[in-house]
């Protein structure tokens, strides 16, 4: 009897532990962080730039640094294999009287550019990273005075620049050190251009936004890898819905997603997402037969960033006004990011921010202050650094990034998000880095602060922690060892599950001494 009572209070245990059990959160994925580089370099006096290779996971350091005592500096390439070991070092002579301006990379080919004090003039640098071939040249276009941005697609580089108040694209043919305007793409500042070289099509894909100040519509214009104009359309709507800007999807050249934000009559501002398959054909009426409009207010995880009883206002409010066939009007700016191919679709990720205007001595923020359209892969420049009523825009601050999942007609599958804490930029570019995780089901989003790398996991619409975070390892000493001082970090996406995280340190070691170095760490969430 005494050993079925025993039994008897086992099983009641058990019953009683087991769902504990089963609802104990799961541990929180932690980075691995395999490889660290240090160079010998301080801030004040050298600059890197970092290009991943992404046909072979390999990276290529351009490194610039001052010589003593001359006004001219010294520049060298270094190449890192998939598990960061030193490989081939390329001395890189560049002319006095230019400075760098951008980097790509196409295949196994690295492009560097380089611009003059002189107006015009432009050098580039290729370097073949297979064989360690270096190819040099000098382009003196004469009309040329911002590069606001460059691709490489068929070994010819398509650079955004700005000419006589308009944006152009300026192909630059490496082969015959020829180059051209391309008049398929010349439009008037402010302008809103987004820019896909596709090495899978061998297509340069440009979306223009346009806008008579009341509704505003987008062209698609697609253009061979020789720049010749191959296909234009427009992609507008019916309604009072305008289209502000988007991304084309890349690679199958059988689905042509479009997706971005629209407004309701303010081209200022986004009211939502919108997507449209291309391929769908359009109606007796030249409207998009495949046209969909997702309002910001019927995501599950827009306003996460929120307090919920605000939210609860808000949705309450836009529930009236529905009532009396009026629409809830959102204010919200958005920096959308490429397309990712995922799971059979595509992720659209998209960083909601508000400009920082400086005005007289003090610097405030206003979400509802108007800013003129503005591309932000350009960086900022002298055209649209200021509003009509000339407060100088002096900076950005993020709330939060969007992800959201579409399949490849534009139904939107799910939505996530992801709270950005203390991130505030000067110039208006991209700070969250996304990678799919092993099992190619989930997303990982992340950022750099100081020495923290910030991240989250995403699995689709499921709700998960916004506060996890890791320190950047200085050493893989036992020696205990801590960063002083952390500056120019930045993270940026590399292979597999891997990020690259990069900067200036500097560090204290157990025996108090201090070294100054430029790290690249490698992050895996493996």
């Amino acid at each position: 009897m005494k050993h079925a009572y025993s039994a008897l209070l086992l099983l009641l245990l058990s019953c009683l532990l087991g769902p504990a059990r089963a609802q104990t959160p799961a541990a929180p994925i932690t980075p691995q962080q395999p490889v660290r580089l240090e160079l010998p370099l301080e801030a004040y006096n050298s600059d890197v730039h970092l290009q991943p290779i992404p046909e072979d996971s390999s990276l290529v350091l351009l490194v610039e640094k001052d010589i003593p005592l001359s006004s001219k500096s010294e520049f060298f390439l270094q190449q890192y294999n998939h598990l960061l070991q030193p490989g081939r070092k390329q001395e890189l002579e560049v002319p006095r009287e230019y400075q760098f301006s951008q980097i790509c990379a196409e295949g196994s080919d690295v492009y560097a550019l380089f611009t003059s004090s002189t107006p015009g003039k432009l050098w580039v640098a290729a370097y073949d990273t297979r064989t360690g071939e270096l190819g040099k040249g000098e382009f003196d276009t004469k009309l040329t005075r911002y590069v606001h941005n460059m691709k490489a697609l068929g070994g010819n580089l398509f650079v955004t620049v700005g000419l006589e108040q308009h944006l152009t694209i300026l192909l630059l043919d490496l082969h015959t050190a020829q180059f051209k305007f391309l008049p398929s793409v010349y439009e008037p500042l402010p302008a809103t251009l987004t820019f896909l070289a596709d090495s899978v099509t061998k297509r340069a894909e440009f979306i223009l936004s346009e806008s008579n100040g009341f509704k505003s519509r987008l062209q698609v214009k697609q253009l061979s890898d020789q720049g010749q104009l191959l296909r234009s359309e427009f992609v507008q709507a019916e309604s009072e819905r305008g289209l502000i800007s988007a991304q084309l999807s890349p690679g199958d050249s059988a689905a042509r997603l479009l997706a971005g934000t629209y407004t309701l009559r303010d081209s200022r501002y986004s009211q939502g997402l919108f997507a449209a398959d291309l391929t769908a054909g359009i109606t007796e009426t030249g409207q998009r037969r495949s046209l969909r409009f997702y309002d910001f207010l019927n995501f599950k995880h827009f306003f996460d960033f929120m307090n919920p009883a605000r939210v609860e206002r808000l949705r309450q409010r836009s529930q009236r006004l529905r009532a009396s066939s009026r629409q809830q009007r959102l204010r919200y700016r958005l920096l959308m990011h490429d397309m990712i191919p995922f799971q059979g679709g595509y992720v659209l990720v998209a960083e909601v921010y508000y400009p920082r205007y400086q005005y007289g001595y003090g610097t405030y923020y206003n979400a509802a202050a108007y800013m003129p359209m503005y591309n932000p892969l350009y960086g900022p420049t002298n055209y649209d650094r200021y509003n009509r009523s000339n407060r100088n825009i002096d900076g950005y601050r993020f709330t939060h990034a969007l992800v959201c999942a579409f399949d490849r007609h534009g139904n939107l599958l799910w939505d996530n998000s992801f709270l950005l804490k203390d991130v505030e930029t000067g110039e208006l570019a991209e700070t969250v880095q996304v990678r799919p995780m092993p099992d190619g089901k989930r997303l990982v989003l992340s950022y750099l602060y100081e020495d923290k790398l910030r991240y989250k996991i995403i699995d689709q619409a499921t709700a998960s922690s916004n506060d996890l975070e890791t320190i950047l390892r200085t050493s893989a000493e036992a020696k205990p060892e801590k960063a002083l001082d952390t500056s120019n970090s930045e993270l940026v996406a590399w292979h597999g599950s891997k990020f690259l995280a990069y900067g200036y340190q500097r560090i204290r070691s157990s025996g108090f001494t201090t070294r100054n170095v430029f790290f690249v760490n490698s992050i895996a969430f493996d």
